[in-house]
């Protein structure tokens, strides 16, 4: 399934104009044959806004998943976007999958929370695999600091994930983590990882870009650079098969040593 990473940092704390993004990013996807679209994290609002989480934060069903809803099945496209969701009092840091008929089709809430920010504004989510079906392959959901635990991806790699998606507003000078973490995750988890940024200084951060899907043998399909992008690369469901028949990771674990870890 050939896939897009929207690597931007959209328009602070203007939800409108972000979904305006949103729908040419769309547009430009599918005329370049993508069935899939993926936004960094928070994107709907920016990431630097303070006390605004809680007045732009949504419900999973609110409005905006209504207007992309809309944009994903006039194009054709599945959109994975990050947004800040509102359920009841609580504030979650969330991605939300709706599919090329503009089907709601998963909701992830981020489970680890990074620095005082994400602590002070968020409440942690509880469940660490979310997943969809989506194109003949079983879609992760994951959200930027998660992907640095390897138990996380572990946990998607033993439910079956095949393409795990994981929106994120990684900073400067943690860029380590796009350029070398994020492959081996896919590699020792033998699946596809689309880690997709932010760039670009908002408030006290500096993004640095680098958006990747790495593929099960380790190598980046695509790599953008540290600037407004979108870029395409394709995840292979034959040789994802081909990959893990060859790979004994996963076959080779010995669960019953590995029990003091938790």
């Amino acid at each position: 399934m050939r896939t897009a990473l929207l690597q931007s940092s959209g328009q602070l704390g203007s939800v409108a104009e972000n979904l305006k993004a949103l729908d040419d990013a769309a547009g430009r996807a599918a005329a370049a044959g993508a069935g899939l679209l993926v936004a960094p994290e928070l994107y709907l609002t920016g990431y630097a806004i303070g006390d605004d989480v809680a007045r732009l934060a949504e419900a999973a069903d609110g409005a905006s998943a209504a207007a992309l809803a809309e944009t994903a099945a006039r194009h054709g496209v599945a959109i994975a976007y990050g947004y800040p969701e509102r359920d009841g009092e609580r504030v979650f840091n969330s991605v939300q999958l709706i599919g090329p008929d503009g089907e709601r089709l998963a909701n992830y809430r981020k489970t680890h929370l990074f620095g005082c920010f994400e602590r002070d504004s968020f409440t942690p989510g509880e469940q660490t695999v979310v997943q969809a079906e989506l194109g003949g392959l079983r879609i992760g959901l994951m959200i930027c600091y998660d992907v640095e635990f390897p138990e996380n991806v572990r946990a998607h790699a033993l439910a079956g994930t095949d393409l795990l998606l994981v929106p994120t507003a990684q900073m400067h000078p943690f860029q380590f983590v796009a350029e070398s973490v994020v492959p081996v995750r896919a590699f020792e988890n033998q699946m596809y990882v689309a880690y997709v940024n932010r760039v670009g200084k908002e408030g006290e951060f500096e993004f640095v870009g680098l958006s990747t899907l790495a593929g099960p043998d380790g190598v980046a399909r695509v790599r953008a650079g540290r600037e407004e992008q979108l870029v395409f690369a394709d995840a292979d469901p034959a040789f994802l098969a081909a990959s893990r028949e060859a790979n004994p990771y996963l076959r080779d674990r010995r669960p019953g040593l590995y029990a003091s870890l938790v």
